[in-house]
């Protein structure tokens, strides 16, 4: 049995606009979320920061922490980097919150950055297979985008789903994205769009895929006592686990399910002493269509096999318990990849405190989920109003 010493609150969050932003460095992007965070939380300095990022160093820029703080006029408090490929902000998430529960920290900024217009489209694409196995995978010219597919072919073929039934996710996608006014693509789409968009990996077309964007992402953790004191909406990390599976998914006991979205979210809520009927809304990890299909069912949301059919038949839209994604997900907001996993705490943050800028769905309990690699390494976050 883990012992918790501390509760760990969000008492603010701030994020940029996602998009392609090529006059603006990395510090700057980042800076400009973590001063909203700290705006949001009546000013506190944070003890400790913690950045999540996956491909800086194709940036040619490392010491992310360093580099950061010391931009924002924060010399001499404690950092480091977090880095767990797509996954890297969920993972952050976790060394933030233990910082906090052991006692280490009181206050502690959980930064997410990440700056892919840097390098072209064929280095950021080699960058993002980088999450695969270098010995197994990457050697035989397979992309990201093809590892994706693989399992999305299996799935389709397994469950006898339609390719009308999976291109319910990327509209219902760009529909809640639509009215987000950080997202990176802000249009609607319907199922014709997705059939005519190019095909990207056999079956994943280009409307399956989230753009590359860039964008930061901040929140700010706080112990009990600090938070009493920041504001009167602080939300309550109530649950966070984490789970590894193989990189490589030819190893894998399946490739219909992600074992570590479901052994991460059974933690996360086991420790939060709920079930899935007690989320009112989920912020999912949806770089391909598929991946967010998948974890409808992994989390517990849907039955196996029937997660595109129930989006297809009208589950899950803004109102529906629970709400999908009304931030409109990797999909439309866009996947500042290492950010990813911040905008969407920030997101079911400001859902549960009824400020969201976009589609409000409120509620009083959220989860995200963030994935790094094709579901080798998985964080869920349980949020209470």
């Amino acid at each position: 049995m883990i012992a918790v010493l501390s509760k760990v609150f969000v008492v603010g969050v701030g994020m940029s606009n996602v998009g392609r932003f090529y006059e603006r460095p990395l510090r700057d992007l980042a800076a400009e979320a973590l001063f909203k965070a700290i705006d949001d939380a009546s000013n506190l300095l944070p003890d400790f920061i913690v950045v999540s990022n996956m491909l800086s160093s194709q940036a040619e820029q490392e010491n992310l922490a360093s580099l950061i703080a010391d931009y924002c006029g924060l010399r001499g408090i404690s950092g480091f980097k977090v880095e767990a490929a797509c996954g890297a902000g969920g993972a952050a998430m976790i060394a933030g919150y233990s910082l906090i529960s052991s006692g280490l920290a009181n206050s502690v900024a959980v930064v997410g950055v990440e700056k892919l217009s840097e390098r072209s489209t064929p280095e950021v694409a080699r960058g993002l297979a980088y999450a695969a196995d270098a010995d197994f995978e990457i050697p035989y010219g397979i992309s990201f985008s093809g590892l994706n597919a693989l399992v999305m072919r299996h799935y389709m073929d397994k469950y006898d789903v339609k390719r009308d039934e999976m291109s319910a996710w990327p509209i219902l996608m760009h529909e809640n994205g639509y009215h987000n006014p950080y997202a990176h693509l802000r249009m609607r789409i319907t199922n014709e769009d997705v059939l005519k968009s190019p095909i990207i990996a056999d079956p994943i077309r280009l409307l399956d895929s989230c753009p590359m964007s860039d964008g930061a992402a901040a929140v700010i953790l706080a112990s009990e006592d600090v938070a009493k004191k920041c504001n009167d909406t602080p939300i309550l990390v109530a649950g966070i686990g984490n789970a590894l599976d193989s990189t490589d998914i030819s190893s894998r006991f399946e490739l219909d399910s992600f074992l570590a979205a479901r052994v991460s979210s059974e933690r996360a809520l086991k420790m939060a002493k709920l079930t899935p009927k007690d989320i009112d809304i989920a912020e999912l990890h949806d770089a391909y269509t598929i991946n967010g299909v998948v974890t409808l069912e992994d989390v517990g949301f849907a039955p196996k096999g029937k997660g595109a059919k129930y989006l297809y038949d009208g589950r899950f839209r803004p109102g529906d318990k629970p709400s999908i994604n009304p931030s409109g997900g990797l999909k439309s907001r866009g996947h500042p990849v290492g950010a990813t996993g911040i905008y969407q705490v920030c997101e079911v943050v400001m859902q549960l405190r009824k400020d969201f800028p976009g589609v409000k769905v409120g509620g009083e309990v959220g989860l995200t989920q963030n994935i790094g690699g094709v579901g080798s390494n998985i964080t869920t976050i349980i949020l209470r109003s």
